[in-house]
């Protein structure tokens, strides 16, 4: 069995309806965690893993927040530190744009790429799903100007798009142009047939042409990753993954596979090891370890270890904090946005998705991640994408952008089958997992 993470502190949870009763905390494998409900229930948690707990909050900015973003309020742990600036960003940050909720719109503007062409094409087809709020076939017409819409901007600005191409990727990114184009004119042809139930997946090809299009304008990997850090696992762009688990005690579900994107534009080093450990088949036959019906968590080994321990060291491979800002070149390591006073920035891989995935570490320990990874069962109705007071504080690498719903009748005990990569492997450097020892 693993050994604990740091020693807990105990929370106390606003008690009301209004919200739900969820615990934001590290928690051991050896040592029953107590957590304290103002009603004065107390209740023990034995699943192994880590996942660290806000360190401060104050309760009037925490119930703001729980009634903007629907999560649990909090006080403040008794023997967490003191800060003179606030532990969110303020109100006026959470409420100033709609969220975005789907894993494959955050992946797409999550891309290191400046191209206002090819984002004019991929608005309005991303939101044809708001589109389809509405009742009935009515929202067919509203769909039919949304098409309409994308088609004139891509007519409009195709040759900005087209310049917009790295130069090794032109002619499949004019192929993907072209698909496009034809799926746009099926789309209005599905309109005009009123087969409201085709809608939904023909949007989401549409739109994998335009996330496809959108990273044929990467050329090549865009920064160095600092010095300290260079010589680790480093995926150096995108990869995706299979993730097929094998589910106990469900009569409507024996099995699933969940495909993961994990995005090494944004966080190389996290990524990248993770890359690593799935290429050596470390996950193979682990259970999921915790699952609460906030997070779904794994990656514990079994013996003494908390992580990864690399067979030509002896010791627990970590890695460091890394998070990616907007309008930044580079990630910023080993701190949270907190810690740097940056507390209005906006982070590329926000936790606003159902199934965001992230990497657990310890409570106080910002580097001390390794193998122990969660994802978060939880979308924002309300808090805009870049708010959520999880963000600047866990490295976020990717997004469960197939089967995510059943992320939630994941139980603790069910087994991962396996972890593979199923493309993105030419883009992990370093790969540790190919030196034997």
């Amino acid at each position: 069995m693993a050994a604990s993470f740091a020693s807990l502190p105990t929370f106390s949870f606003v008690n009301s309806s209004r919200f739900p009763r969820r615990r934001i905390d590290s928690y051991s494998s050896r040592k029953p965690l107590e957590v304290r409900c103002c009603s004065g229930n107390i209740r023990d948690n034995k699943q192994r893993g880590t996942f660290s707990s806000l360190k401060e909050c104050a309760i009037s900015l925490a119930l703001s927040v729980g009634l903007i973003a629907s999560v649990p309020s909090m006080v403040s742990p008794p023997n967490a530190y003191a800060v003179a600036s606030p532990a969110i960003p303020d109100v006026s940050v959470l409420i100033s744009g709609p969220p975005i909720k789907d894993p494959g719109a955050l992946l797409r503007y999550a891309l290191p790429i400046e191209n206002k062409a090819i984002r004019e094409v991929q608005k309005p087809l991303e939101d044809i799903t708001d589109s389809l709020k509405i009742a009935g076939v009515k929202a067919l017409d509203s769909v039919e100007r949304n098409v309409r819409q994308a088609n004139r901007s891509l007519q409009q600005g195709k040759s900005m798009i087209v310049a917009g191409f790295a130069e090794s990727k032109k002619d499949h990114g004019n192929e993907l142009i072209e698909k496009l184009e034809a799926g746009m004119q099926d789309m209005l042809q599905i309109v005009e047939d009123r087969k409201r139930d085709a809608v939904v997946s023909k949007q989401k090809e549409i739109l994998q042409y335009v996330g496809e299009i959108e990273e044929d304008m990467v050329d090549g990997f865009p920064y160095e990753v600092p010095e300290e850090y260079r010589n680790m696992p480093l995926l150096k762009g995108r990869a995706t993954v299979d993730m097929k688990v094998k589910i106990k005690d469900n009569p409507n579900l024996e099995d699933c596979v969940f495909r993961i994107v994990l995005d090494g534009y944004n966080a190389p080093v996290t990524a990248g090891n993770f890359v690593d450990l799935v290429e050596r088949h470390f996950y193979d036959g682990m259970e999921i370890q915790r699952s609460d019906g906030f997070v779904v968590q794994t990656g514990d080994p079994e013996g003494p270890a908390e992580g990864f321990i690399d067979p030509s060291t002896e010791k627990m491979r970590t890695i460091p904090l890394e998070i990616m800002v907007t309008g930044k070149k580079t990630p910023f390591y080993g701190s949270t946005l907190e810690e740097l006073g940056l507390y209005k920035a906006q982070v590329m891989l926000p936790f606003n998705a159902f199934g965001t995935m992230a990497m657990a570490r310890e409570e106080f320990e910002n580097d001390s991640g390794s193998s122990q990874v969660f994802w978060l069962l939880k979308e924002s109705e309300l808090t805009p994408s870049n708010s959520n007071i999880l963000d600047g504080r866990y490295a976020v690498f990717g997004y469960v952008t197939q089967n995510e719903d059943f992320l939630a009748d994941l139980k603790v005990g069910d087994v991962i089958e396996s972890i593979q990569v199923v493309s993105g492997l030419d883009n992990l450097a370093n790969p540790s997992y190919k030196i034997a020892g």
